[in-house]
């Protein structure tokens, strides 16, 4: 048994084709087939059940793939202590951002991440939470930065910082000659909202102590973009709450529609996530290090009161 022949029984699991999965892992079908075929021989059992479209894993399959994994990993680490040992910050570097904070927290650090660890090979990819969590566990992912807590006990989140919630009101609005909003003043029935799946929604629906069910309104829109949500306001169709970061790409025109909460403000908790096997841990570092020091200056950290993505809780 090698590790080459798990990372392709991983592989060959994940793509449920053995085709596709030596494409992924660069080399032949045949070759990949043959060192499966070797693998299932030596520990005498069926790991594949090749008679399915999509091929499926056997009862016992499902569980020599789940340590499978633990064995890649444990291996990857050996090679993690001989970097941190040497000091080096390099190589491939696999990291989740959920789609509500990826386009304004992106931006912020990435090129001074890249200038500062030229080494490290940075793949982004943008992820629901619900992804992050099952690539996390699967080690698809080395890290990855999303709305918290989230209540789990198997993974590290490591807070980077708080983002209030921001009021965007139409002309007109009800709410315009208030100094500044309280959870109570919102109405669900006129708040327009991400649309479901992405946990800035949750948060949102937290804060109101609400939920959508017999809703009576003369149109229901849900978006994926908080742009098309501002742009719906603009035309009078409603008011819609932003996070923070996002307010400041605003036009100087758009910004007079801002309106902030009253202390402690809600808001959401973003953080680093991370297995606790810490694989890379020194590339994570050094990530959270970046992104604290261009994040100081344009956040606050107080006065705020956290609404969790997770449990139903009432801002007061």
């Amino acid at each position: 048994m090698t590790i080459t022949q798990l990372q392709y029984l991983i592989a060959v699991a994940e793509h449920q084709n053995f085709t596709i999965a030596a494409e992924k892992s660069f080399v032949t079908q045949p070759t990949l087939s043959m060192q499966i075929s070797k693998l299932e021989e030596e520990l005498n059992v069926k790991i594949f059940d090749r008679g399915t479209k999509p091929i499926k894993l056997t009862e016992v399959g499902t569980k020599i793939v789940e340590q499978a994994r633990k064995v890649v990993i444990e291996a990857e680490r050996m090679q993690d202590i001989v970097s941190i040992e040497k000091g080096f910050i390099g190589g491939p570097y696999r990291l989740g951002i959920i789609s509500t904070v990826m386009p304004t927290l992106l931006p912020m650090f990435l090129s001074t991440f890249v200038k500062r660890y030229p080494k490290v090979n940075l793949i982004i990819r943008e992820l629901t939470t619900d992804e992050i969590l099952t690539g996390l566990r699967e080690g698809k992912l080395d890290a990855a930065i999303a709305a918290t807590p989230l209540e789990t006990s198997d993974l590290i989140e490591r807070p980077l910082y708080y983002e209030p919630f921001v009021g965007y009101l139409p002309e007109g609005h009800r709410l315009n000659d208030k100094t500044e909003l309280k959870a109570e003043d919102l109405d669900l029935e006129e708040v327009l909202l991400l649309q479901d799946g992405h946990c800035f929604r949750d948060n949102i629906l937290n804060l109101c102590d609400m939920n959508l069910n017999n809703r009576d309104k003369k149109f229901t829109i849900e978006s994926g973009s908080f742009e098309t949500l501002v742009q719906l306001s603009d035309e009078r169709m409603g008011m819609t709450l932003l996070p923070y970061l996002h307010t400041l790409g605003l036009k100087e025109n758009q910004k007079k529609g801002l309106k902030h909460f009253e202390k402690p403000e809600p808001a959401r908790e973003i953080s680093l996530i991370y297995s606790k096997s810490e694989l890379k841990i020194q590339i994570t570092e050094a990530l959270r290090e970046v992104i604290f020091g261009v994040i100081r200056g344009a956040i606050s950290f107080h006065d705020v009161q956290i609404i969790s993505p997770k449990q139903k809780e009432r801002f007061r």
